[in-house]
């Protein structure tokens, strides 16, 4: 079972840092949707998993800037405007998660799939990152 819950506290420290900031050139943008993810550590790459129900693989945006993955996008409400519901509980809204990774990655080997509303990102490590053997010899 996933769930996705809106998250008030992150949304009260924005505009607590806003305020202390009070500076025009500071602007935050509000995601209303949290999306779960596993972070798993190969020996060659990371491997990330977010669970993203309804959203199409054209709709999902993913950066990839030194040590940090960005996944974002938008989660389709699928309701009609002037439905009359009883209950509307299913999320629907922006998204972002930021992933700050231990090592340098390498963006141009990354790969990412899209099968059943679960996204699998396959972030390789930048090659000075990767573990090295070193064979010792003797003389």
């Amino acid at each position: 079972m996933t769930l996705y819950s809106y998250n008030p506290t992150s949304r009260f420290m924005r505009r607590m840092l806003e305020t202390m900031f009070n500076d025009q050139n500071f602007t935050t943008e509000t995601y209303d949707v949290f999306v779960p993810v596993d972070v798993k550590n190969e020996a060659d790459a990371y491997v990330i998993t977010a669970v993203i129900p309804g959203v199409k693989a054209d709709d999902i945006n993913i950066r990839i800037v030194n040590t940090t993955v960005s996944i974002s996008g938008e989660l389709p409400s699928g309701r009609e405007e002037k439905g009359n519901y009883l209950l509307a509980e299913r999320p629907s809204g922006k998204f972002q998660r930021l992933i700050t990774l231990p090592d340098q990655l390498n963006s141009s080997k990354t790969e990412a799939s899209l099968a059943d509303g679960v996204l699998t990102l396959r972030v390789a490590k930048a090659e000075e990152a990767q573990p090295k053997l070193i064979k010792v010899t003797s003389k």
